[in-house]
């Protein structure tokens, strides 16, 4: 004999939104306010109450990427003491759960081994939290009084040289705000991830600092833009007859042939390495996934929807604005089962054509036309 039971469940299946920390950036620096707290800041934050009224290297470049950031930015900022070590308040904001896309060091760096060090810690997050960051760093600009743009431009270069860190990016301060304009342009919500800062459409570089000179009063020529460019730094740039100043590219401090050389590749990998993952913790021990043909055909089309969602392009007015990345197509994602207990995927994300190098040929007709 038995007695008759009836019990409905809620099924989870996993089809709500991921919280978005692109954009999020965390600024570490030295302030004359909060030290020692992680602040919260958006575009109505007053700088001065949060960060000081004083002039301090954070507030200088919290608000001129707040300025470049659009009408949706937001930041958070770890106000630290001169003698203070960074890895302290990257660590703190980890350990309170604070998920961000970069982190920006106000401090200037001097040496290559200080770039290492923070392409090692931004390791060590995905390591221990499993956060994809990476690292923007400033260093100095020039000394009117005693530098010339090669003394200057030789003392920049050996920062670099030999030094492979994939998930950093370094800002010559020519302008004395150059770091948080850069990350303003990154962050702001109005152009895509995989966007290139160098994009002319975006706009002017806002609330750039003063045209730097050397000690002979030689304003910063373009030559220095393209050898510091040369030599993997972020800087700005100009067009001959064309206003205003933009930006090139952000250049990753990676191997030569590489394919993160450039911080959109990276970018858009690391969004959608943040979606799968949530995808595979949501499928841990759940037999739903299984070697059956059934099954690993509804786990491939469960793993390629953050990849169509990033391919999603809208068509306005005429133009076509495309997505992050392209349709992904069959064969993009294969799983391959190690063992009984063990599967791995493989995603392949194919990034859009960009033009950075354009040129026209003009040609000239002398024909006679003839009846």
């Amino acid at each position: 004999m038995a007695l008759g039971k009836v019990s409905v469940n809620n099924l989870n299946l996993g089809q709500g939104a991921v919280s978005e920390i692109e954009r999020y950036f965390l600024f570490i620096g030295p302030a004359a306010a909060n030290v020692g707290a992680l602040v919260p800041l958006d575009t109505q934050s007053d700088l001065d109450a949060a960060l000081g009224a004083a002039d301090s290297a954070l507030k200088t470049q919290v608000a001129a990427a707040r300025l470049n950031g659009g009408d949706r930015w937001a930041a958070l900022a770890a106000p630290i003491d001169a003698d203070d070590r960074w890895q302290d308040a990257l660590e703190q904001a980890q350990q309170q759960g604070h998920s961000v896309e970069a982190v920006v060091i106000a401090t200037p760096v001097s040496a290559g081994a200080e770039l290492a060090a923070l392409h090692d810690a931004m390791i060590a997050l995905g390591n221990t939290y499993g956060r994809r960051c990476f690292a923007m760093a400033a260093s100095t600009g020039i000394d009117p009084d005693s530098q010339t743009w090669a003394q200057y431009l030789a003392e920049q270069q050996a920062i670099t040289l030999n030094v492979s860190a994939p998930r950093v990016l370094v800002v010559p301060q020519l302008h004395g705000n150059d770091l948080g304009v850069l990350a303003g342009r990154l962050a702001n919500a109005a152009v895509s991830i995989a966007d290139s800062p160098m994009r002319v459409a975006t706009g002017p570089l806002l609330g750039l600092g003063e045209t730097p000179q050397d000690a002979d009063g030689v304003p910063l020529p373009a030559a220095v833009r393209a050898a510091l460019d040369a030599a993997r730094f972020s800087v700005s740039q100009t067009y001959p007859d064309y206003p205003g100043v933009f930006w090139g590219d952000a250049n990753l401090l990676d191997a030569p042939g590489s394919d993160f050389q450039v911080v959109e590749h990276l970018r858009i990998v690391d969004k959608a390495a943040r979606r799968v993952r949530v995808l595979l913790i949501q499928r841990v021990a759940d037999r739903r996934l299984n070697s059956t043909p059934n099954s690993m055909a509804a786990t491939t089309s469960a793993l390629m929807a953050p990849l169509r969602a990033m391919a999603r392009s809208v068509a306005f007015a005429g133009q076509v604005y495309p997505g992050e990345i392209q349709p992904p197509q069959d064969g993009d994602i294969v799983l391959v089962w190690q063992s009984k207990t063990r599967v791995e995927a493989y995603l392949t994300l194919r990034p859009h054509n960009c033009p950075k190098d354009l040129t026209a040929n003009i040609a000239l007709d002398l024909s006679t036309d003839t009846e």
